[in-house]
C-alpha cells in the first residue's frame, strides 16, 4: 500500500463500498468479486484497495476476531500488530498502575491503543509514519477518549502523562522503496525508532512505562529496574515486554505468561535471568517427557519448572524434562515415551514401517537435523501416528518414539 492507495481508501465512498461488500471475495472467484465492485461504480484503484482490505481483514481475524471487520490494515501493520488478547494484558497493566493519561508512542495500526482506550483511559496514539497514523485514526475513531498524532516519539511532550507505552519500530523502509512495507530489519537497538535508550529513559518511580520488544531480545539489554515478561499465545512466543515504575509488580523481575483458549497461566520469579534457578540435574530417561513452553524456555524458568514437576533433564542445555510418572502442568506439553532408538535413518525407517506409522510429528532439539528432509528419507507409510523426538540423552544422539498426552 502507498499513500495514494490510502487516500483512495480513506474516502466515504470507498469505506462505504468496503462495508457494503464485506463478504466479497471470501471464495476463489476474484474476477467475480472485482466485477461486482465495478458494477457498483468502483474505479480500478477503488476495487484494488477494497479487495486488498478484505483480504487483510480475513488474515487479521485470528488476531482481532470480529473487531477485524471494522478495522483497516497495512500488510506490515497487521504482521507487527499486537494480538487482541495480549493488548488487553498491556492495557490492564496501566489500569492496575492507576494511569489516567497514556501515550502510545509508535502505535502502528492502533491495536494496543484500542485496548487501552477501551478501559476509559485518556489516550494519545502517536506514529511517525503518515500512512500508518491515518490507518490508526480510523481504527480509533470509536473511542472519543483517543487522539492520534503523526509525530516522532522523541518530540512528544509527555509532561502530563502518567503512562507511556512504546513499540519501537525495528524495521526501516528500504532505500528507494515506493511501496509502504518494503522494509529491512534493524538489528542495532540504537537504530530503532524510538531507540531503546530513549524508551528506557522515560521510566521513573512515578510514570508507568511499558516497552514491547521481540521475544529474542538479548538478556543483557534488560535493565535492572525492569520486570521482563515473555508472552506466548497458543504456544507461539510473541513478545518480551519490559515494565517499569508502577507498571512493574513488586517482587517480580521475570515472568512467563502463557495465553491459550482455556485461559492464562503465569510463572514469576524475583530474580533476573542472570540469577535464574539453574537447570535440574541430568538423569535417566523416564516414562514421560515434558517440553516447556517457549516463554518458559526464553525466560529461563526451566530449572524452576523441573523443580515443580520433580523432574530431571535428559542432557545439558537441552530443554526437555523427564519424569517417571505422569504430571499435569500448563507450562509444558507432555509425551509418553514408547521406544528409544539410535538416531539412524535405516533403523528408524524399519521400525516406523513395522508399526505402520504414516503420520509423524518430528521434534528436534540439540541435534542438527532438517525435519522436512528427515521425514522424506523415512518414506512413511501406514495409518498410525506418533511423535518422534530427535535429541540427545547425555551425549548420545537418539530418536525417542512417543505419543502426546
Amino acid at each position: 500500500m502507498n499513500l495514494d492507495d490510502a487516500r483512495t481508501l480513506l474516502t466515504p465512498e470507498t469505506l462505504a463500498m468496503l462495508n457494503q461488500f464485506a463478504e466479497l471475495g471470501s471464495g476463489r472467484d476474484a474476477l467475480a468479486a472485482v466485477s461486482a465492485l465495478r458494477r457498483a461504480g468502483a474505479t480500478p484503484r477503488q476495487s484494488a484497495v477494497v479487495m486488498s482490505q478484505l483480504k487483510l481483514r480475513r488474515q487479521a481475524h485470528p488476531k482481532f476476531g470480529e473487531f477485524a471487520q471494522r478495522m483497516l490494515f497495512t500488510p506490515d501493520g497487521l504482521s507487527q500488530a499486537t494480538r487482541l488478547e495480549v493488548a488487553a494484558h498491556h492495557a490492564n497493566r496501566f489500569r492496575s498502575a492507576g494511569c489516567e493519561r497514556v501515550a502510545d508512542l509508535g502505535c502502528g495500526i492502533g491495536a494496543d491503543s484500542m485496548a487501552i482506550a477501551s478501559l476509559g483511559i485518556e489516550l494519545l496514539a502517536v506514529d511517525a509514519d503518515e500512512l500508518t497514523a491515518a490507518i490508526a485514526t480510523h481504527n480509533l475513531a470509536p473511542f472519543p477518549n483517543a487522539t492520534v498524532d503523526q509525530a516522532q516519539a522523541e518530540t512528544v511532550d509527555l509532561t502530563d502523562f502518567d503512562g507511556v507505552f512504546l513499540d519501537p519500530a525495528r524495521r526501516a523502509q528500504r532505500e528507494g522503496a515506493t511501496e509502504h512495507g518494503d522494509s529491512i530489519r534493524l538489528n542495532d537497538p540504537a537504530q530503532w525508532q524510538p531507540s531503546l535508550a530513549f524508551a528506557f529513559g522515560l521510566a521513573d518511580d512515578k510514570r508507568a512505562v511499558g516497552v514491547k520488544l521481540g521475544p529474542a531480545l538479548d538478556h543483557d539489554l534488560i535493565p535492572d529496574t525492569a520486570e521482563a515478561q515473555w508472552v506466548s499465545v497458543g504456544g507461539d512466543l510473541v513478545e518480551c515486554a519490559l515494565w517499569f515504575g508502577p507498571a512493574a509488580r513488586d517482587g517480580v523481575r521475570r515472568s512467563a505468561l502463557l495465553i491459550s483458549a482455556t485461559g492464562t497461566a503465569e510463572m514469576t520469579a524475583a530474580t533476573s535471568t542472570v540469577d535464574a534457578v539453574p537447570d535440574a540435574a541430568v538423569g535417566e530417561l523416564g516414562a514421560w517427557l515434558h517440553e516447556p513452553d517457549a516463554a518458559i524456555i526464553r525466560g529461563r524458568f526451566i530449572g524452576q519448572l523441573a523443580g515443580q514437576l520433580g523432574g530431571r533433564m535428559i542432557a545439558p542445555q537441552i530443554a526437555w524434562i523427564t519424569t517417571d510418572e505422569p504430571v499435569e502442568t500448563p507450562f509444558a506439553k507432555s509425551f509418553r515415551v514408547l521406544e528409544q532408538f539410535k538416531l539412524d535413518i535405516a533403523t528408524l525407517k524399519r521400525e516406523l514401517q513395522a508399526r505402520e506409522i504414516g503420520t509423524l510429528e518430528i521434534k528436534v532439539r540439540g541435534v542438527d537435523i532438517d525435519p522436512q528432509d528427515f521425514r522424506r528419507k523415512l518414506q512413511l507409510k501406514g495409518r498410525q501416528s506418533a511423535t518422534l523426538i530427535c535429541t540427545r540423552l547425555g551425549e548420545r544422539r537418539v530418536a525417542i518414539l512417543a505419543e502426546r498426552s
